[in-house]
């Protein structure tokens, strides 16, 4: 198919040169037309007046055998219906009224050769006067005319190939980039347009797989390593049973393991759903006890992922409870664009501003903010790229009322 593009465009190159050229020759046509009926009006008019004059003391047939003019008598002159001949006459007849009074009819001839009908101011009966006209050229067109049809459907065609085969296919390839990356495997793009364009879409394509393949090959690794790890601490804490801290190094264990698997990108295949988040944050935090939070929820629903999005609340609320003070506060509101937006305020000291850029980043533990058993310094990371998958981020907020992180998402739908 890509081999036939070019005489695709060629072909639609010629049709629009012909089109271009048909509408200029009719232009050029009209043009010439009223030139010439312009130029015959003054011939017309000096025939008419001499005829009249002479027709006080010629008879017509006298008057046509001297003069050469052919005259026909009679009321009902044989009329053509031709639509070209029919404009002429309404244009010779505009001239004539301009030097001739009273301005006398003009019809269109029905004869052998193009001509045109006026009547004579006759004192007995109608007389008219046949007035040849030029035949309309259609073949060969005007060599300048030719010429610019040519130019305009070689533009025009170059034009259509650049859009379609150039332009169109880079565009759906800048909004392929922009989505690399997200959740979701990429769909491989069909390779159409130029060459060059059909090159790099392959290469976008071969691209992708690679990156697709690895992040299999990381999750399965992951998911190997967690599954392995399961059997062994399970083992260890029925031995370990009776011996506390023992039983909390497992726990802590267990999280980071299951901290790891998440931040390498295992809930990345999760079906969105639609569900009220008022609802699903008061369920999501029922296991707290009364005076730890506090719900301040306005009611909404939205499209998400909920498991993903309950390790991201669930982190963010793990950290305020270990380093803030409570009690909590998670606060629900509505958003711009069909987003919402999740607070969880503390009543500790919060992390620094100059310090946050560097808490967002994985495996990052600060001293004022994180540390202790279990945790690896993921959780905010894991709390950003859940909120980057749902079109929104992380960030911070310090008032009065103490320190909050907020996340803020949108409706897959709606993305």
């Amino acid at each position: 198919m890509a081999k036939h593009a070019p005489v695709k465009y060629v072909l639609a190159g010629a049709g629009i040169s012909a089109l271009a050229l048909v509408v200029l020759q009719s232009l050029l046509a009209q043009r010439l037309e009223r030139a010439q009926i312009a130029q015959m009006g003054p011939e017309v008019a000096f025939n008419l007046k001499l005829g009249e004059l002479a027709l006080d003391r010629l008879p017509p047939e006298a008057l046509a055998r001297l003069s050469g003019l052919p005259l026909r008598v009679g009321p009902f002159p044989p009329v053509s219906g031709d639509g070209r001949l029919q404009r002429q006459a309404r244009l010779l007849q505009q001239e004539l009224c301009q030097r001739v009074r009273p301005c006398p009819p003009v019809l269109p001839a029905q004869s052998l050769a193009p001509g045109l009908w006026v009547e004579l101011l006759s004192p007995l009966e109608p007389i008219w006067l046949f007035t040849p006209v030029g035949p309309a050229q259609r073949w060969p067109p005007d060599p300048l005319l030719l010429g610019l049809s040519l130019l305009t459907g070689s533009i025009s065609a170059s034009f259509l190939f650049l859009w379609r085969e150039v332009q169109t296919p880079l565009q759906q390839l800048e909004q392929a980039l922009g989505s690399v990356g997200r959740s979701g495997q990429q769909p491989a793009l069909p390779e159409r347009g130029a060459r060059v364009v059909r090159s790099l879409t392959g290469r976008f394509n071969a691209m992708v797989e690679r990156l697709a393949s690895n992040d299999r090959e990381r999750t399965t690794m992951l998911a190997g390593i967690a599954h392995d790890l399961k059997s062994p601490l399970t083992r260890l804490r029925l031995r370990l049973a009776d011996q506390r801290p023992a039983e909390a190094d497992l726990d802590a264990l267990e999280r980071i393991t299951s901290q790891f698997l998440l931040f390498a990108g295992g809930g990345d295949a999760e079906q969105p759903v639609q569900l009220p988040l008022d609802q699903w944050l008061a369920e999501l935090t029922a296991p707290l006890e009364a005076d730890q939070v506090e719900l301040d929820l306005t009611p909404m629903e939205a499209r998400v992922q909920p498991v993903a999005l309950g390790r991201a609340v669930g982190n963010l609320i793990e950290n305020a409870l270990s380093h803030g003070q409570a009690p909590l506060r998670l606060v629900l509101r509505p958003a711009a664009a069909d987003g919402f937006r999740i607070e969880v305020w503390d009543q500790g000291d919060g992390i620094p501003a100059e310090q946050w850029a560097q808490a967002l980043m994985p495996f990052q533990r600060l001293d004022q903010a994180r540390g202790g058993s279990g945790h690896c310094g993921l959780g905010l990371a894991i709390a950003a790229r859940v909120a980057a998958s749902h079109g929104g981020g992380l960030s911070r907020l310090q008032s009065e009322r103490g320190f909050a992180v907020v996340l803020t998402a949108h409706s897959l739908a709606a993305a």
